[in-house]
């Protein structure tokens, strides 16, 4: 009724507002807020009537009617900051995640201090031993390996404060039960493809245990191939882990082979190798094992 009325808006409104977008369809607003309210917009409390005039291609005559505009919050005289807030139920959400965050941080620190080492403030050998053990899993399981990973650890056979709070933080385990559930879900995450080139890197990495080191002895990397590859390409790691240890032109791997040999148990076919081209960007070593293996194969 209103807004058909002949109402002088200009001089009988107490608020009065124009707004012109010419990419919405609504050309012209108009805040129209009378003195004296009528039945039934007088009930409507903090709500604000506002007349809208339609004036595009859209629409062929001029078309008006009433929306409602909650008002803007403003802050109370006076108040400011989270003093001012107008949500207790958010606050008191965000005070009680807050304090389970601390309790939890602080569980896990101490679970820290039941292995770390008193005298150097890490998680040793020793202590991943001890840790090992409550977990029920050999210190040469690959999920202990993984566990590494979670935390980004830096030095092999230690962990430090800061690392142990990043991987328990992200697993949600704050105890020995919740760390040894959390074991299976870790290991299908570093599964995942987008994860696993990162782990395989980082297993090389982990393993350089001296200061500028840039390359790891034949024997050590042969276990290496099998605790990460293994349970997934098995004859291929065999095979390569027997011409490692046979072969007398290498007593080092670098990254960039370590690298080579993800790449090839991913990409080629295996035992026929047809797929094999060594005119393609390969480290010499798989050329040469390559050879070999055709060799053999007649």
């Amino acid at each position: 009724e209103i807004c058909n009325s002949s109402i002088p808006i200009a001089s009988e409104a107490s608020s009065f507002s124009v707004s012109t977008d010419t990419r919405s369809p609504v050309r012209h607003i108009y805040t129209y807020i009378p003195s004296t309210l009528p039945s039934p917009l007088e009930t409507l409390g903090p709500f604000t009537p506002r007349i809208i005039i339609f004036s595009t291609p859209i629409f062929s005559s001029l078309f008006s009617c009433v929306t409602l505009k909650m008002p803007r919050t403003s802050s109370k005289k006076g108040l400011t900051g989270s003093a001012a807030s107008t949500n207790p139920a958010a606050d008191l959400f965000r005070s009680a995640s807050s304090k389970a965050a601390s309790k939890e941080l602080e569980r896990i620190d101490q679970l820290f201090h039941t292995y770390a080492n008193a005298s150097s403030g890490m998680i040793d050998p020793e202590g991943i031993e001890f840790l090992c053990s409550d977990l029920e899993v050999e210190h040469t399981d690959v999920r202990i390996l993984m566990l590494a990973w979670k935390m980004q650890s830096e030095k092999q056979g230690y962990f430090s404060l800061n690392e142990w709070r990043k991987g328990l933080k992200a697993l949600r385990a704050d105890t020995v039960q919740k760390l040894k559930k959390a074991l299976p879900e870790l290991e299908k995450e570093v599964r995942r493809p987008s994860n696993f080139v990162d782990f395989y890197s980082y297993a090389f990495q982990y393993c350089l245990t001296e200061e500028k080191q840039r390359s790891i002895d034949i024997e050590s990397i042969c276990l290496l191939l099998d605790l990460v590859l293994g349970s997934q390409f098995r004859p291929q790691v065999d095979t390569l882990i027997q011409y490692l240890r046979t072969q007398i032109d290498y007593k080092v791997i670098n990254m960039d082979q370590w690298m080579g040999f993800f790449r090839f148990v991913n990409e080629i076919s295996f035992p026929d190798l047809s797929n094999y081209d060594s005119t393609l960007a390969w480290p010499l070593i798989l050329d040469n094992f390559v050879e070999l293996m055709r060799e053999k194969q007649g």
